[in-house]
């Protein structure tokens, strides 16, 4: 009898569209166009005012669904960034393609235009995930002067993640309707994609307006400067190769604990210093006090060449 009294629970979607949670297509499409409107337009100069790099952006489209599940459909090469603006929506998610972070930070590197080529599909580098910090920024500057959201705050970003090391979602968690905004960016030829991933709930209280004009920035090369100093400050591993005199087979194969091989040098012993399996130097070996050391003798590459590797 009970059973037979209690009433059946509401479907999802049908609530989440009595409490304007989620929107019908043409709305959501209508919005998610605007956005798109407004990042093709005002993005490219925000890119051109700081780094001196033409890029294009164009919107490509949008998908409606559960915000979970629009995130993990965005793949694996891609970098997010959980962010919220307040007074607008405290959880929206910012995605850029790996590569579009590859191809710049080459260019910012001093990488001329017809060198770089289509970059692998593969995790960002510490280097780059901190030059896609200001990526996120700038993304997420054009998203908090494109939304009527009062008070003229400032968006809050978390780190840069991998879309791999993404928590995963627990089946306990109540998951909200969302849209992802999906966008090409091209630099030199090289195109890649950014999205954002909004929940319905804000988007269909916004009104998307055009950015106000500004004046260029005179920092063309804060990128540039910015990104070297953080190459330098990076902390990079080094291997020391020392060539051991030519031993046969049968020899090698007899070798037991405490046998001796001696070094191929019989005067100083060069030592062949890398990082990330690039050369840096030549050195000869020696010792100070208790600690094995070696000293630079020559050098390989130049500055530039270093840094331009090493980001890598």
């Amino acid at each position: 009898m009970n059973a037979l009294l209690q009433k059946p629970a509401m479907d999802d979607a049908l609530l989440a569209k009595l409490t304007g949670r989620l929107g019908d297509k043409a709305t959501v499409e209508k919005l998610c166009a605007a956005f798109g409107d407004v990042y093709r337009e005002f993005l490219p100069d925000v890119i051109k005012s700081e780094t001196d790099l033409d890029v294009e952006v164009n919107y490509i489209g949008c998908h409606a669904g559960y915000m979970d599940d629009l995130i993990a459909d965005l793949g694996e090469s891609v970098t997010l960034v959980n962010a919220s603006l307040r007074n607008w929506s405290p959880n929206v998610t910012l995605a850029c393609g790996n590569g579009f972070i590859i191809t710049l930070m080459e260019h910012l590197l001093g990488a001329s235009p017809e060198t770089v080529e289509q970059p692998a599909e593969r995790l960002l580098s510490v280097i780059e995930l901190e030059l896609s910090v200001t990526v996120f920024e700038k993304i997420a500057g054009v998203l908090r002067s494109a939304v009527n959201a009062p008070g003229g705050f400032e968006p809050t970003l978390e780190a840069p993640h991998a879309a791999e090391t993404r928590p995963k979602v627990t089946d306990d968690r109540h998951d909200e309707f969302a849209a992802a905004i999906t966008m090409s960016i091209t630099l030199s030829g090289i195109t890649s994609e950014f999205h954002l991933v909004v929940p319905q709930a804000a988007l269909l209280k916004t009104t998307v307006v055009a950015p106000r004009a500004k004046n260029p920035s005179s920092s063309s090369s804060a990128w540039t400067e910015q990104i070297s100093e953080q190459v330098r400050r990076s902390q990079v591993t080094l291997e020391a190769k020392i060539r051991l005199q030519d031993l046969t087979l049968r020899t090698i194969s007899k070798l037991a604990a405490g046998d001796v091989i001696p070094f191929q040098d019989s005067g100083d012993v060069r030592v062949d210093v890398s990082a990330n399996s690039r050369e840096l130097y030549v050195c000869e070996f020696g010792r100070s006090g208790e600690n094995y050391t070696v000293r630079v003798k020559d050098t390989i590459n130049s500055d530039d060449e270093l840094i331009r590797y090493l980001m890598n």
